[in-house]
């Protein structure tokens, strides 16, 4: 009885702390975003796939005269489109909440590849009716803005609030590069 009682005090006190963080490292909503940058050569993409340069992009995805295309906005003020090919145009995409991710690699020592939700977490409800985007801008030195509630937050170093009121850390994805001219992978 005695060893079933500590079981069980273990059991609950293994249950409280891991249960304490409210904010996981990855977002529940699905994401599913594959680009082979050896074949569209993306000069934007690159620089943001490029390790320690602390260069992010913005992706979305848009349509002219029929044809998809790739739409990349770096944080240095650079912007591009690329067409879909053939394997893009039979994949299907998930670019987070509302349609765009942020991804790069942060400038520091660890060398991590990060992809954000471009909507912030503490504004934007993807459940709300009618649905009202809160995108983030980015600037160059990767902090993150928020046009409603002002939060700042930290592109490099995890997308941690670091500037307005506290608030939950950006919204972040399972991701990989390898390497400029490589293969984007955000699942």
């Amino acid at each position: 009885m005695r060893c079933l009682r500590f079981i069980g005090l273990l059991t609950t006190i293994l249950l409280l702390t891991t249960a304490c963080n409210s904010q996981h490292e990855y977002s529940n909503y699905p994401c599913y975003v594959v680009i082979d940058n050896s074949v569209h050569q993306d000069a934007v993409l690159a620089q943001a796939m490029t390790p320690y340069s602390g260069v992010f992009a913005t992706l979305t995805i848009t349509t002219h005269g029929g044809a998809q295309y790739f739409r990349f906005v770096s944080n240095q003020h650079t912007s591009s489109e690329s067409i879909f090919n053939a394997i893009d145009s039979r994949r299907s995409f998930q670019l987070g909440m509302n349609g765009a991710i942020i991804v790069g690699f942060g400038n520091s020592a660890d060398a991590t590849f990060y992809a954000y939700d471009r909507e912030c977490p503490n504004c934007f409800d993807p459940d709300a009716i009618p649905l009202r985007s809160k995108p983030l801008s980015v600037a160059s030195t990767g902090i993150a803005t928020c046009p409603v509630c002002h939060r700042k937050y930290d592109l490099n170093n995890g997308g941690l609030v670091v500037g307005g009121n506290p608030g939950n850390k950006l919204q972040r994805y399972p991701a990989s590069s390898t390497g400029p001219l490589g293969v984007l992978s955000v699942r």
